[in-house]
């Protein structure tokens, strides 16, 4: 069983930047693939990034590219989403998610977090 706790959303101007962090708990983080999905208000979850267990190699939805960086700290239990020049677009609830698999990106995801809010105003 792996839990996972998000961190970092908050409100922030168009243009701006936040991190989130996601820890998980156990002794097996490198043996998952995380990824970071987004549900805004009246709108279905999405995908937003994945990488791979050891970080090196990492998928983005188009509308993310060039602006959010997805990295991981397996010493630390840690993955996190950078993202630069936000635009209120990007607002909703941040999800972070991990599935053991060698993958990059799987089609399903066994494990989620509970949530962070991030919020861009104009």
């Amino acid at each position: 069983q792996v839990q996972l706790v998000e961190s970092g959303g908050g409100l922030v101007q168009a243009g701006g930047s936040l991190r989130l962090s996601c820890t998980a708990s156990g002794r097996t983080f490198s043996s998952y693939a995380m990824g970071w999905f987004r549900q805004a208000p009246g709108k279905e979850r999405e995908f937003v990034a994945a990488c791979s267990r050891s970080g090196t190699m990492a998928y983005y939805v188009d509308s993310v590219k060039g602006r959010f960086t997805i990295s991981r700290e397996n010493a630390k239990n840690t993955v996190y989403l950078q993202m630069n020049s936000l635009k209120p677009e990007d607002t909703a609830v941040y999800y972070c998610a991990a599935h053991n698999t060698p993958l990059i990106r799987p089609t399903k995801y066994d494990y989620w977090g509970q949530g962070t809010q991030v919020t861009v105003s104009s």
